[in-house]
C-alpha cells in the first residue's frame, strides 16, 4: 500500500469521533515499533518527521526507512513534516515525497503567519498535499521548538485564519505543551475553548501538539535506573479522549516514545552491564515503543480497527 494523505483519514476520524496518532520518528527501531503497533491494532497511522529528526538522521534515510515500513504494513500510512518553519523546508519535503506537511508560522504575527501558510498551501495543493498550520503558541521545549509561555488560540482568529489560508487542519493551543514538563500543578486543558473553536469550524479537523501523557510508569522506571526527571507530568489521557470527540482528528506523541526508549535502554544497561551488542538494548526499546503506541491507539485515541 503506497503512502496516503490525511484528507480521507481525517474525514473518517471526524465522523467517527476518534483521533489518529501522529508519532515522531528518528531511527529504524522507533519506526518499526510504531508501525508494528499500528498494524497489529489495524489503525491508520501518521509518521512525522521534525526538523531535529531531519538533521539527526538525514531526510533520505528517514524517507527510505518509512518506505520500507510501508512495504511491510497493511494499513494506511502518512509521512508528515512536523513543525516546518519555512516555505523552503515544506517545499523540500513535498518534492521529496512527503504526503502531508505542517508549516508552523505561530511565532510570527498573525498577518505573517497567514502569508506564510497561504504560500505553502498554494504550492502543496497544486501537488495534492494537505497542509497543517498552527495558531497560538505552545510552551515547552522539543527539538528546535522553544517557547517560555503559551498563547492560547483565539476562536475568532482561528476562523479567519482557516478561511484566508485554505489550510486543511489547524493545530490549536489550549494548554498542552512540548516536552516532559507540561504542568507544574494540576493538569488541565481549556476544553471550553477547544469546544468553541470546533463549533465555529464545523467539520474541520483540529490538531493537538504536545499531547504526550508522560506515562508515570515510564518516568519511574527511567528514574530508577539513573535518569533525573523529577516532577515530569503530561496530559491526562481522559482529556485526550474528550478532545477526540470535539473535532481533534490528530494527536501528536513524541515524549512518551522517548521515555519508553530511554527507560528501557537504561534498565537493560543496568541489569546487564557487560552487554555491548546494541541489538540487545535497542530491541527491547523497540518492544517498549510498540506497547506504548498500542496503548495510545487502543485506549486513548480510539483509532484501533479503523484502518
Amino acid at each position: 500500500m503506497p503512502l496516503t494523505s490525511t484528507r480521507e483519514m481525517f474525514e473518517m476520524a471526524y465522523r467517527g469521533g476518534y483521533a489518529v496518532g501522529a508519532f515522531n520518528v528518528n531511527n529504524m527501531e522507533i519506526i518499526q515499533g510504531i508501525v508494528e503497533a499500528a498494524d497489529a491494532e489495524r489503525s491508520p497511522l501518521i509518521l512525522q518527521v521534525s526538523a531535529g529528526a531531519r538533521k539527526y538522521a538525514n531526510p533520505v534515510y528517514l524517507r527510505k526507512l518509512v518506505e520500507a515500513a510501508v512495504e511491510t504494513a497493511t494499513i494506511p500510512i502518512v509521512l508528515h513534516l512536523d513543525h516546518g518553519e519555512t516555505f523552503e523546508i515544506a517545499k523540500s519535503c513535498i518534492d521529496g515525497g512527503f504526503t502531508s506537511v505542517m508549516i508552523d508560522g505561530s511565532k510570527h504575527p498573525f498577518e505573517e503567519n497567514v502569508r506564510l501558510t497561504k504560500e505553502v498551501v498554494v504550492y502543496a495543493h497544486a501537488r495534492g498535499v494537505p497542509v497543517e498550520a498552527e495558531l497560538g503558541k505552545l510552551a515547552g521545549i522539543e527539538d528546535a521548538i522553544k517557547s517560555k509561555e503559551s498563547v492560547f488560540t483565539d476562536p475568532d482568529e482561528a476562523v479567519e485564519f482557516v478561511k484566508r489560508t485554505g489550510c486543511d487542519s489547524l493545530a490549536v493551543s489550549v494548554g498542552t505543551s512540548h516536552g516532559a514538563y507540561k504542568f507544574k500543578g494540576e493538569p488541565t486543558l481549556d476544553m471550553e475553548r477547544l469546544e468553541t473553536i470546533s463549533k465555529m469550524l464545523p467539520g474541520f479537523p483540529l490538531v493537538l501538539h504536545g499531547a504526550s501523557s508522560v506515562l508515570p510508569h515510564l518516568v519511574e522506571e527511567a528514574n530508577k535506573y539513573g535518569a533525573k526527571l523529577p516532577g515530569a507530568k503530561g496530559v491526562p489521557e481522559d482529556l485526550i479522549r474528550k478532545a477526540a470527540a470535539m473535532g481533534v482528528c490528530k494527536v501528536n506523541v513524541d515524549t512518551d516514545l522517548r521515555l519508553a526508549m530511554t527507560a528501557t535502554i537504561r534498565r537493560v544497561m543496568a541489569e546487564s552491564p557487560a552487554e555491548f551488542d546494541p541489538r540487545k538494548y535497542l530491541g527491547p526499546a523497540r518492544d517498549a515503543i510498540r506497547e506504548v503506541v498500542r496503548h495510545k491507539i487502543k485506549d486513548v485515541m480510539g483509532c484501533a480497527g479503523k484502518a
